[in-house]
């Protein structure tokens, strides 16, 4: 359950911004916007019109974006797809149109919906359309009432796929599912509910928590991450932090009540400071590489720097109430079914105070029931289905994520499956950030589930260039979590 709030690359983490193989900012894309007009034309109606012809579907806004028709839309899902007859909730998705000539990406977060336009890596390579889902119970995508039950995977994954149904009439060429840590996660998911909808699948950093109560994974990965050197010193000065609780404390108040921020979900400012300041060494590793070491403070810096050191890393902001709620649907499904690496640093016994409060249900407005179905075997079966019966799946892990501490893993048995892991790499992890031999191998593989053809004597390349729009890492405001 990591949380802490911090500026950084945003974890729809594919949004990257480097070229693959031999391809360069240059590269000519294979199909533009006339083609994908004419296509539409040849059908006999604009691609809007067609869109919205779609039961259910309603237009939010169209933007403007070069080279692309960009709608935000909603659709409108049954809240439970066993019983569709008992009510409905509007769904926010987005479509990003190249043309019905390309292949299509089904890109999800696993949270909320960016609604700006933006390319995910396999957009950028295979120069697709892409569709991207709001993840159920985010806001605004929330039955009223909000019958919490509803909250499952496999509920989500039928999201996605009456979605599928609904516009592959429309984007007839190969589809593939993908998505970064919780997004990827939920590809994957998506995959073993609905087999026959994707012609490939590229989960990027997706935790893999098979047995909620078994986290010994994650305690020998910090044992062993990057340098001794890295490590001490960063062990060193989250413990001087801690020794430091009553000038941290005094400060976060101060700034709570600056910009009235409130605690009822952690308990006290307290409590907040425990739970974003025990995640400091799990933030650096997630989203920071080993070569910034250098720049963590030692434990003889001032109380101000190592303040400003721990928000630019943690975020105090993730542990008041406004940094949490937002989120409440990854904490629910993490405390019912997911599970969660409630891992907590043995460093820290001798200074923590409140031993098991980092655990989901912290998280959750206490009006919404809530327990750990110790008999949902979901996790354990998809687990199962990756590693013996598992088809067109590609994983990208970066090789000093924490999350990455428990992989997917297909097995030999699978088809046309693989896992690669960059290295060095954090939770940003991308094929472009891989060794050159892996990001050749995996590009081949993507080109493939997209149903493209690759020259065998050449490299494959990025089919699109470099869009400053589309393609730049945005800033969002993120949590320490999948």
């Amino acid at each position: 359950m990591r949380k802490s709030l911090r500026w950084l690359l945003s974890l729809v983490v594919l949004i990257g911004t480097f070229s693959v193989g031999s391809a360069t900012a240059g590269a000519a894309p294979t199909a533009g916007t006339a083609a994908g007009t004419a296509a539409d034309s040849a059908a006999g109606t604009d691609i809007k019109d067609r869109i919205l012809a779609v039961p259910g579907m309603s237009l939010i806004e169209e933007k403007p974006v070069d080279g692309y028709r960009f709608f935000l839309l909603n659709y409108e899902q049954p809240v439970d797809h066993r019983h569709p007859g008992k009510g409905t909730f509007k769904q926010r998705i987005s479509i990003l149109h190249k043309d019905t000539n390309r292949p299509t990406v089904f890109f999800t977060s696993g949270y909320d919906l960016n609604t700006k336009p933006s390319r995910s890596e396999p957009t950028q390579l295979t120069d697709g359309n892409q569709v991207s889902m709001e993840y159920r119970f985010f806001t605004p995508s929330r039955p009223k009432p909000a019958d919490w039950s509803k909250l499952t995977i496999w509920q989500a994954a039928s999201d996605q796929h009456r979605i599928y149904q609904a516009l592959k009439q429309i984007y007839r060429k190969n589809w593939i599912a993908t998505g970064g840590s919780k997004g990827g996660m939920t590809a994957t998911y998506y995959r073993r509910f609905y087999p026959q909808d994707m012609d490939g699948t590229v989960p990027y950093v997706a935790p893999n928590d098979v047995r909620n109560s078994e986290d010994s994974a994650y305690y020998k990965f910090f044992e062993n991450v990057g340098s001794k050197e890295c490590r001490d010193r960063l062990n060193a000065t989250q413990h001087e932090i801690f020794e430091r609780r009553g000038e941290m404390v005094s400060r976060i108040k101060a700034w709570a009540k600056e910009n009235d921020y409130t605690f009822k979900l952690a308990g006290s400012a307290d409590k907040a400071f425990e739970l974003v300041a025990q995640d400091l060494v799990w933030g650096f590793w997630q989203y920071h590489l080993e070569s910034e070491c250098d720049e963590v403070p030692g434990t003889d810096a001032s109380t101000d720097a190592l303040y400003k050191w721990a928000d630019e890393i943690g975020g105090w902001e993730a542990g008041t109430d406004q940094g949490m709620l937002p989120y409440t649907p990854y904490y629910y499904q993490a405390g019912t079914q997911l599970g969660s690496p409630d891992y907590e640093e043995p460093l820290l016994d001798d200074v923590r105070k409140y031993p098991g409060l980092n655990v989901p249900r912290t998280y959750v407005p206490r009006d919404i029931p809530m327990e750990f179905n110790k008999h949902d075997r979901a996790m354990r079966d998809i687990d199962r289905w990756v590693r013996s019966s598992s088809s067109q799946m590609l994983y990208i892990y970066g090789e000093n994520d924490p999350w990455g501490a428990e992989p997917f893993r297909p097995g030999r048995h699978t088809k046309d499956t693989a896992v690669y892991w960059a290295p060095g790499q954090d939770h940003g992890a991308r094929i472009a950030t891989l060794k050159a031999d892996d990001r050749e191998a995996a590009t081949r593989m993507l080109m493939k589930f997209a149903g493209l053809k690759t020259d065998p004597d050449e490299k494959p390349k990025r089919l699109t260039a470099y869009n400053k729009q589309l393609d730049k890492p945005q800033k969002d405001k993120l949590q320490l979590r999948p």
